[in-house]
């Protein structure tokens, strides 16, 4: 069984999205499919129960809700057989919360959207992510995804510059499109979309779920054997997705994150450029 988490308190840059349609891809292929919805919003389960009985099966846990009748673990059990298991947390998750949603999990997922705001939210929680859930680089499970992006902007060479100082695979970049709301919609992933309506779209998710396929620990060398198009030619992933090796810089942590940090060899610098960005010590 895979556990997959895509984390990012910062709301609206795209956890949701980025869950349901990995769940629809994985339940499509015939994988018995678990999606846990953390966010009291409740978009992931509103998104399942629109699905119909003719559609891929598609495991809900409603994590968000609280019944007194049953304990919490009961509640949050993972059925026999699962293969994968997708955690779509809410926005605004502590730090302090970091390490319960990240507990067990294979692979980690940041998206980040091309804005000032985004990018300096993002940095925070990769900081979190390292010091307090103490995610490890060396793990290779954590990966960071390039959301609704538009290529030919300002934005967007920033957000590249800022995720180039990272020593974190970038695991895919997505751009901004409609098909997404359209799928959304109709209670459909992606992948269970008509082909020309989504084929661009679909491309662009190849290098992500062949960097879910890759064992722990993996730096990338090799590609899964995951499939999204038809036999065609090899999508090959964007050249943003090479994980940069960071130039080293001395370590400033944030006072915040609390003791011990000092230790550590993962800190948070300001970037000269334009935003925070993390580096290696």
């Amino acid at each position: 069984m895979q556990r997959i988490v895509v984390l990012n308190p910062k709301g609206g840059s795209g956890k949701t999205t980025i869950a349901i349609n990995l769940a629809a891809y994985f339940a499509l292929h015939g994988e018995q499919t678990v999606l846990i919805d953390h966010d009291p919003q409740a978009s992931a389960a509103r998104w399942v129960r629109k699905r119909h009985e003719n559609q891929a099966p598609i495991h809900l846990i409603a994590a968000f809700e609280r019944d007194s009748r049953v304990t919490r673990t009961f509640q949050l059990r993972i059925p026999d057989g699962a293969g994968r298991v997708i955690v779509d947390t809410p926005a605004a998750v502590q730090p302090h919360e970091m390490p319960e949603l990240t507990r067990g999990a294979d692979k980690i997922l940041v998206p980040v959207l091309p804005s000032d705001i985004d990018i300096h939210a993002a940095s925070r929680c990769i900081q979190n992510l390292l010091l307090v859930a103490k995610v490890k680089r060396e793990d290779r499970r954590l990966g960071i995804i390039a959301n609704r992006v538009r290529r030919n902007t300002l934005v967007y060479q920033s957000l590249t510059r800022f995720l180039g100082t990272l020593d974190i695979p970038i695991v895919a970049t997505l751009r901004d499109s409609q098909a997404y709301v359209r799928a959304v919609g109709q209670g459909l992933g992606l992948p269970e979309m008509k082909p020309y309506q989504v084929s661009d779209d679909l491309a662009e998710w190849q290098p992500l779920l062949e960097w879910l396929d890759l064992p722990l620990g993996s730096s990338g060398s090799s590609t899964g054997n995951s499939q999204v198009l038809p036999a065609t030619e090899p999508v090959a992933a964007p050249a943003e997705t090479a994980a940069l090796i960071p130039e080293r810089a001395r370590p400033q942590v944030d006072e915040t994150t609390g003791g011990g940090a000092e230790d550590s060899d993962d800190s948070i610098v300001e970037s000269d450029a334009f935003t925070p960005a993390l580096r290696l010590a």
